[in-house]
């Protein structure tokens, strides 16, 4: 089996011998450099990287994603795409050639988006960028996605063990990413996800009423059907609202965003948030023990990290502190504890709760 490795790059130099490292198991490695001024090319080829140079203008992630898969030996079986700031952990050819069973057209597999100031997982979802030599193409300006046009039934298989880390470069900005989905958004109205992108793009740099309205408009689409991100959309239609201090209606919103994906801690947590606020003690207790109730973590990228750490627990021991019951409240901060054992707040609350208990 043949697995060849593609990606683009610009100006990665201190990614590239990290990266080289853990693609080192596929069969060959190919680049589209965009147009480096540093010496990341060079870097690339004396590890043995095939590496072209081209510069794409008018710049789409599609165009520049769907030449670098144009580099791709014609005899490959297997392509994976990947980003210079990402590593595979060892085993990965194992676990795909495992999971890759005749006529499979893609696989998914395991990826970290982001780490924790700590080091553990952040944001944990899987992703599907291994795939067939031939019947794909990529779309979509921005946040581009794989598109399956072979002839064939499409078959995909989950490949367990396969897992890529995403350790992204502080330093680089976004700022081309809301244009790009605009223009995505222009090109494509009915696509449900690219307007949720949108949405979300808004609300990161601080539209918020730019945000309401095109998360307004996603939840109003037919195709909007996954609860998941539907409930998302609710959630920053509601932290926009906050944002401009209408809590009311972000209240709502979120219990909306509940509603529509009840198995989901992240509305549960940032509503307890919003009730910490007012100090609305026992509605923070509720909230916090009923995200704590969902023991399951999705595999989505819906799911956010603060979720799914330390906050859940802090907020269920405040709003048991401030309700007087503090060997409950005692039981979550050393969860939270346990959770984040460098916060030196959590440290600090743990002991003022000992106290209080001992007298």
């Amino acid at each position: 089996m043949k697995i060849i490795v593609y990606a683009i790059c610009k100006n990665e130099e201190k990614f590239v011998q990290g990266w080289v490292d853990t693609m080192a198991e596929a069969d060959g490695i190919v680049v589209l450099d965009t147009g480096s001024t540093d010496g990341t090319v060079e870097k690339l080829r004396a590890l043995g990287v095939r590496v072209t140079q081209e510069v794409i203008v008018p710049w789409r992630f599609d165009v520049a994603r769907n030449r670098s898969l144009e580099l791709v030996d014609e005899d490959a079986d297997i392509c994976i795409c990947t980003d210079l700031d990402e590593r595979f952990q060892p085993g990965w050819r194992k676990a795909l050639e495992r999971a890759w069973i005749p006529g499979t057209q893609q696989a998914r597999y395991r990826y970290t988006w982001n780490f924790n100031p700590d080091g553990s997982e952040g944001v944990v979802f899987w992703i599907e960028k291994a795939h067939a030599r031939k019947g794909f193409r990529w779309t979509h300006p921005v946040h581009e996605v794989l598109e399956y046009f072979g002839q064939a039934p499409m078959r995909q298989v989950k490949a367990v063990g396969m897992q890529l880390d995403h350790h992204a470069d502080p330093g680089k900005s976004r700022g081309q990413y809301l244009p790009l989905l605009e223009l995505s958004v222009a090109e494509c109205p009915q696509d449900d996800r690219n307007m949720h992108y949108l949405g979300r793009e808004y609300m990161f740099h601080g539209q918020w009423d730019k945000c309401i309205e095109t998360l307004m408009r996603h939840l109003a689409m037919p195709t909007a059907r996954w609860a998941d991100e539907r409930s998302a959309s609710m959630r920053f239609i509601a932290r926009s609202l906050q944002a401009k201090g209408q809590t009311d209606q972000a209240r709502d919103w979120y219990l909306r965003a509940i509603a529509e994906a009840p198995h989901l801690r992240e509305p549960y947590v940032e509503l307890a948030q919003l009730l910490y606020t007012q100090k609305q003690w026992e509605g923070v207790v509720y909230m916090a023990e009923c995200a704590l109730a969902i023991a399951v973590r999705p595999d989505t990228y819906i799911c956010e990290a603060a979720a799914w750490g330390s906050l859940p627990y802090d907020l269920a021991s405040l709003g048991y502190y401030y309700t007087g019951q503090y060997e409950k409240a005692l039981e979550r901060v050393r969860l939270a504890v346990e959770a984040a054992p460098q916060d030196e707040r959590l440290q600090g609350n743990l002991r003022l709760i000992e106290k209080k208990i001992s007298g």
